[in-house]
């Protein structure tokens, strides 16, 4: 069976100083004839109500899905005033995805930030100590606590929790099933992204595969920004058939190439393997 195939906004952007508007990534999502785009939260203009629905207008005009909507959050902290803080972040980004039609928010543990900056944990291939005096198990009830509170509202305005296997407490699967099974609700899912798992991926996706609501499939032409893999996208689409999977699969084009290049030729690839 064919898996629809999308595009994250931030395959044209890279969190570089100017932002890239969502309508210019929906205009080439058109002219790829992809079926879907998952917008970066931090990328959109405006959180205004007139905002959100011309983006929402635009997408429908195209044909095209919002699958949706990435946001950056984390509950890893020993503050709860911080905990909670990112507990109502998380719950007005349900809200902004309600408004917008996304069924889904990418959603993030949360990481120690014993590592510094983002390029320091990459350089240490994503793995990071506890802070000093807490542990893995303090962090996970933190996370697992954060994420009951947000569930009611997810399930009331039908908008699924999927956590990304994205670094900090959800580097493994182990980690990531833990976290499913303790909160136990259909309303959280996983974002599988094909990218995150630096060693033996294939093992550890194929552990989270029945779990998956919907995938990040990354590429990396001339380079990636932190690194490369050179992903078997054959293996992994058998992977994923094998487990049932029949959600999106987004692109998260990361290579240093021009995404007018490599975005096309990234669809190319996730086409031959999914469609």
């Amino acid at each position: 069976m064919a898996n629809p195939i999308g595009v994250s906004t931030y395959s044209y952007w890279h969190f570089l100083p100017e932002k890239v508007p969502i309508e210019y990534v929906m205009q080439q999502a058109r002219s790829l004839d992809l079926s879907a785009v998952e917008i970066l939260h931090v990328q959109m203009q405006s959180e205004d109500n007139y905002y959100l629905q011309q983006l929402k207008r635009t997408a429908y005009s195209l044909g095209l899905d919002i699958s949706c909507l990435a946001i950056h959050q984390g509950f890893v902290s020993p503050d709860p005033q911080v905990r909670r803080q990112n507990v109502e972040h998380t719950q007005h980004c349900i809200e902004l995805a309600y408004q917008l039609g996304a069924p889904s928010i990418r959603l993030n543990s949360g990481r120690w930030g014993t590592t510094g900056s983002f390029d320091e944990l990459m350089a240490l291939r994503g793995e990071e100590p506890a802070l000093p005096g807490y542990s893995e198990d303090d962090a996970l009830a933190w996370v697992v606590d954060a994420i009951r509170e947000c569930l009611p509202l997810a399930e009331e305005r039908g908008v699924v929790l999927a956590l990304e296997n994205h670094w900090g407490l959800t580097a493994t699967p182990g980690q990531v099933i833990k976290i499913l099974k303790a909160v136990d609700s259909p309303w959280l899912r996983v974002t599988l992204d094909c990218g995150n798992f630096l060693e033996e991926p294939y093992a550890k996706l194929e552990q989270l595969a029945p779990c998956a609501i919907q995938v990040h499939a990354k590429t990396y032409y001339g380079g990636g920004v932190w690194y490369s893999l050179d992903l078997d996208y054959a293996r992994i689409a058998s992977i994923l058939r094998a487990a049932g999977f029949q959600g999106y699969v987004t692109l998260e084009y990361e290579g240093k190439e021009d995404p007018l290049l490599g975005v096309p030729k990234s669809v190319q690839l996730l086409r031959q393997h999914f469609s």
